[in-house]
């Protein structure tokens, strides 16, 4: 995992948080001398198109349609970059190799932290399977920042909850999140169980990187773990929460543990999780 972030990969679709996606990218680039790869991944166009006899002049109609997105796409992150902010080095590419989710997830192997954008059930992109940013989670294994489909975002990462387990995924969550623990003014570990010994290990390790944390510690944990960490952080003031992403893979399709579901169809902020 990173000790610094000097590279971001950032996933853009054809959905409505173009511009908000780009700025919190910007400010997080700026803050740790990192440059941004933006990539829009968009479903191969003949992965969407049934297969029909006689199809040609629909099939030529459609690929003029994705066309024309990635155009728009392209077009909304050059605006986006044109916005007062930070000056950082950015690049664009565009990944469409089925399965989306997997190619997405090879171009992650060379980044720090991941930029994803949770969709909005409202308004969904049509170019972006259902399950993207937890299969690119899974299969990258890399810290992934997930911004909450919609509302203001926050200008910085100044309050940060920890939703901690003694699991390899909330590991490498805190790993990978360590750069913006250690910029933090206050961080907070959420912990419930029997876990009592374990958070002077992690106490330690955090004290090792210069993070200085506040527990917060339940004998049980809730029937809802991932409403009660939203909630939790909300009362908190958090900015930002780390967590591990559970869940396993299915005849193709990323399934996700009941807390990590809960916490993304939720989400009021940015949650960075590892898988």
């Amino acid at each position: 995992m990173p000790t610094e972030i000097r590279q971001l990969l950032v996933h853009l679709d054809a959905g409505r948080r173009i511009r908000e996606t780009v700025s919190c990218a910007r400010r997080l680039a700026a803050d740790h001398g990192a440059c941004i790869a933006a990539v829009h991944a968009p479903v191969p166009a003949m992965a969407e198109l049934p297969i029909v006899p006689g199809l040609g002049p629909a099939a030529q109609s459609f690929l003029e349609f994705q066309k024309e997105r990635r155009r728009a796409v392209h077009a909304s992150f050059e605006r986006a970059m044109r916005d007062p902010g930070p000056a950082v080095e950015a690049t664009w590419g565009e990944v469409n190799e089925f399965p989306l989710a997997g190619t997405f997830a090879e171009a992650a192997f060379s980044a720090d932290l991941l930029v994803l954008t949770q969709p909005d059930p409202q308004h969904r992109a049509e170019d972006v399977p259902h399950d993207f940013n937890e299969a690119v989670v899974a299969a990258s294994g890399k810290p992934s920042l997930i911004l909450p489909p919609s509302g203001a975002l926050p200008m910085g990462f100044r309050t940060v909850a920890i939703g901690w387990k003694p699991t390899r995924e909330a590991a490498r969550a805190v790993a990978g999140a360590m750069p913006l623990l250690r910029k933090a003014a206050r961080v907070h570990v959420l912990a419930w169980g029997r876990q009592r010994a374990l958070p002077l290990n992690l106490a330690g390790y955090l004290r090792a990187h210069g993070v200085t944390a506040q527990w917060h510690l339940q004998d049980q944990e809730p029937p809802r773990a991932g409403e009660h960490l939203l909630a939790q952080s909300a009362e908190l003031g958090a900015d930002l929460l780390v967590m591990g992403c559970y869940g396993h893979s299915r005849a193709g399709e990323w399934l996700l543990g009941g807390a990590s579901r809960s916490v993304l169809r939720g989400m009021a902020l940015p949650v960075l999780m590892a898988h």
